[in-house]
């Protein structure tokens, strides 16, 4: 029979480093405020996949992209609220890669974890390269490579310094597309409504919505696809967990982050969308061409659109790269104290910055970049395919591990069950039967590449797993080793 996994540990039995409940969890500090985390969960739940990807997903579905919109979105509610329920429990730096080492065995942490950071370092290459396009466009004097380059410093700069400098930066770029995007849904809103002078009346209006083909002008299987286009642009919900490890209250940061995913989303994401669609026809050429969120500002008159849109956009892009290289080190810093990555990861500084786990990881950043220049059609392709389901993958090994979990902390300690996963463990199965849905859904899709990313995904997570099962099982073979030394 098989010990169940603990939240508490004898205090003979130090466990692995790093796990929760495990002494010396961290050697991070809590350099984070209330703010900064409060910031930094309102800030995760808007990449720059928003901006950027939302235009093929209205061409696709139409209007109907809203429910492909609420379904991702109501999933990651769901997500998220099982990732609460067990880091409110056990704050730690790992977060769900630790959960899923205690609950599901070591080769499932080992395995997450790595594929995280993977996720992450091939990010930092990918909106490194956007950033640079666009600075390059106002400073053509500089070349592309160089911004990229620069931007990656500076932001390497920043987390080096110590966990609250990255605190504040984020602080200030997650303000900004916050009050954009507020600033947006509103001028939008009026508009629709009548209310904004200057805008074409027969043009915008909620008649956009079943006009021009239906609300589901390609018919009720383009939102399965629009699911498979917008379901990226949620990554990063899941950071301000990881953060939470270093605030002055990691329990309540915890709470608040996860009580406020359904207003987040709802207001970000669904709410900026409808203005979209209400503001244009889905079938608008300027939605495609120009970008959703640019041909509707151009459509409400607003002058310079395209470069106010650049700005929120290269916000955005820095507030991904500075959250990408925290998220990144602290996993691997995480994966560290586990002995799951080398010792160095998990060593910090005097202000409690794991310094080699941010500098590798930054590495790996500059590697991916490089490979964006040079081989853009085959390395770095590869390298973007087979992350892409990282994110997915991410959710369903939260909802197993949450599974579990929960009949660990109400058994050993039922008091910490301040956040409570609904409806446990039916609306759990559900989220994770949703999950493997859409992963089998991507197989089928080769229009949009989906078949060419789940494949490849796969088949970097098999590596990662073997290799993760290899190395439990020397271990324990090692660990039996040292048992059968005769005492003396």
């Amino acid at each position: 029979m098989t010990s169940q996994p603990t939240l508490t540990r004898p205090e003979n039995d130090p466990g692995r480093p790093g796990d929760p409940g495990a002494p010396g969890d961290s050697g991070l500090q809590a350099g984070l405020k209330n703010r900064h985390l409060s910031m930094i969960a309102i800030g995760g739940v808007i990449g720059a996949g928003l901006f950027v990807g939302s235009s093929s997903g209205i061409a696709t579905a139409g209007p109907g992209i809203l429910l492909s919109y609420a379904l991702v979105g109501t999933l990651v509610v769901l997500v998220m609220r099982m990732l609460g329920e067990m880091s409110a429990a056990n704050p730690t730096s790992g977060s769900f890669s630790a959960h899923a080492d205690r609950a599901l065995g070591p080769w499932a942490g080992f395995t997450i974890g790595w594929l995280y950071w993977f996720f992450w370092v091939v990010v930092l290459a990918v909106e490194a390269t956007a950033g640079a396009a666009i600075l390059e466009g106002w400073i053509p004097a500089v070349p592309q490579w160089g911004w990229a380059l620069i931007v990656m410093v500076v932001l390497t700069a920043t987390n080096l310094v110590s966990v609250g400098s990255y605190g504040e930066f984020e602080f200030w770029f997650a303000g900004i597309k916050v009050v954009a995007i507020g600033a947006f849904i509103v001028i939008g809103g009026l508009a629709v409504f009548g209310v904004l002078p200057g805008v074409d009346s027969d043009q915008a209006g909620l008649a956009n919505l079943t006009g021009h083909g239906g609300f589901l002008p390609n018919g009720a299987g383009a939102i399965l696809t629009g699911i498979l286009l917008v379901v990226f642009s949620f990554m990063g919900s899941e950071i301000a967990t990881l953060a939470a490890g270093e605030s002055e209250d990691p329990q309540r940061a915890v709470t608040k982050a996860t009580n406020s995913i359904i207003w987040r989303i709802g207001v970000f994401y669904l709410g900026s969308i409808l203005v979209v669609v209400c503001l244009l026809p889905w079938d608008s050429k300027s939605i495609t061409e120009d970008g959703s969120y640019v041909a509707a500002l151009d459509s409400l008159g607003i002058a310079h659109a395209g470069q106010i849109m650049n700005f929120i956009v290269l916000t955005s892009v820095l507030s991904c790269l500075n959250s990408g290289l925290y998220t990144a080190s602290r996993m691997a810093f995480s994966l560290g104290r586990r002995g799951d990555a080398p010792k160095a990861f998990a060593r910090t500084t005097g202000r409690g910055v794991p310094r080699t786990a941010i500098l590798v990881s930054v590495v790996f950043g500059f590697v991916a970049v490089f490979f964006n220049y040079k081989f853009p059609d085959s390395v770095f392709l590869f390298l973007v395919n087979s992350s892409g389901a990282v994110a997915l993958f991410v959710w369903l090994v939260i909802c197993f591990s949450q599974l579990r979990m929960r009949k660990i902390i109400q058994a050993e300690a039922p008091e910490k069950l301040v956040v409570r996963m609904w409806l446990y463990p039916y609306l759990t199965w559900a989220s994770a039967a949703l999950i493997v849905f859409v992963l089998g859904y991507m197989l089928t899709d080769t229009e949009h590449d989906g078949r060419t990313t789940m494949l490849l995904s796969l088949l970097v997570a098999a590596i990662v797993l073997v290799i993760a099962v290899v190395k439990q099982r020397v271990a324990g073979r090692r660990a039996e080793d040292r048992d059968e030394i005769p005492a003396g």
